[in-house]
């Protein structure tokens, strides 16, 4: 039986993100990009820091979103510019609230790791974005990410016997894993065919493949926040589909993948600011 609360959220995503990318500019994309880095940020609050009050998670979604102002509002600061402020901004927050915290170091790990997680990571699909054919580019990795998904999901459920990391997600198998990746696979060549990338076959399979490897490391490592701080979901913005994180955690770790992988190996060059 089709799931209504999965099924309208889902492709209304879908629609909405590809019309953003093909028909949409810079000035359209980083505001939702913003958007949902932010919220990622505040769903990463509150599942690590459940006794902290709104008002901290509004500032760890700040300063989770920095990176991406950087990149956006002074490119010759560059990613590291807004992760450097982070650092500092977080650094000043737990000396001027030391007293109260009961572990310091632990507090200082989980919320630096956040940042790093949801902000540097995310800030990568800005960088994306700005790179020749940027937008097709993230249209592909989506392609690879949700067909990695629905490949693994529908491939576990029939076929799966033997189980990929039972400690942190029990209901991954190995059988899933490469359904996933024939998946992705094939609609990473559709995908680019269709948009009429000029990319060398020989590189995007390949490409296809160790994205499809990162996704899964990216998803079980939102499987290991949630199991650590005993949530279920990241949110329930997306109604069935859980909160932002849940839908983005493969992405988060394959962007920055995949636009290191064009700059070595496609020889595009980082655009001058």
């Amino acid at each position: 039986m089709i799931n209504m609360n999965r099924l309208i959220p889902g492709l209304a995503l879908i629609v909405c993100w590809v019309l953003l990318l093909l028909y949409g500019s810079f000035q359209w994309f980083f505001p939702v990009m913003a958007l949902v880095i932010w919220i990622g940020g505040l769903e990463y609050a509150r599942m690590a820091f459940p006794e902290k009050n709104i008002t901290f998670r509004l500032l760890f979604g700040v300063l989770a979103l920095l990176p991406s102002l950087s990149i956006a509002f002074f490119p010759s600061l560059g990613l590291a510019g807004g992760l450097l402020l982070s650092f500092l901004l977080l650094t000043c927050h737990i000396l001027y609230h030391y007293g109260k915290l009961q572990d310091p170091l632990h507090f200082f790990s989980r919320a630096f790791f956040g940042v790093s997680y949801v902000g540097f990571l995310g800030a990568h699909l800005l960088l994306l974005y700005h790179l020749p054919a940027g937008s097709s580019w993230i249209l592909v990795l989506t392609a690879i990410t949700a067909g990695s998904d629905s490949g693994a999901y529908y491939c576990g459920k029939r076929f799966g016997k033997h189980k990929l990391c039972a400690l942190v997600s029990p209901n991954k198998t190995i059988e899933g894993a490469i359904g996933g990746l024939v998946a992705a696979v094939a609609v990473a060549v559709l995908m680019a065919t269709l948009l009429r990338l000029q990319v060398n076959w020989l590189f995007l399979v390949p490409a296809a493949i160790l994205l499809t490897g990162v996704g899964i490391v990216g998803d079980l490592t939102e499987s290991i926040i949630k199991r650590s701080t005993g949530a279920k979901d990241s949110g329930t913005l997306l109604g069935g589909h859980g909160g932002v994180l849940d839908r983005v955690d493969s992405l988060l770790f394959a962007a920055p993948v995949l636009y290191y992988l064009l700059l070595c190996c496609q020889g595009i060059s980082v655009p001058t600011p």
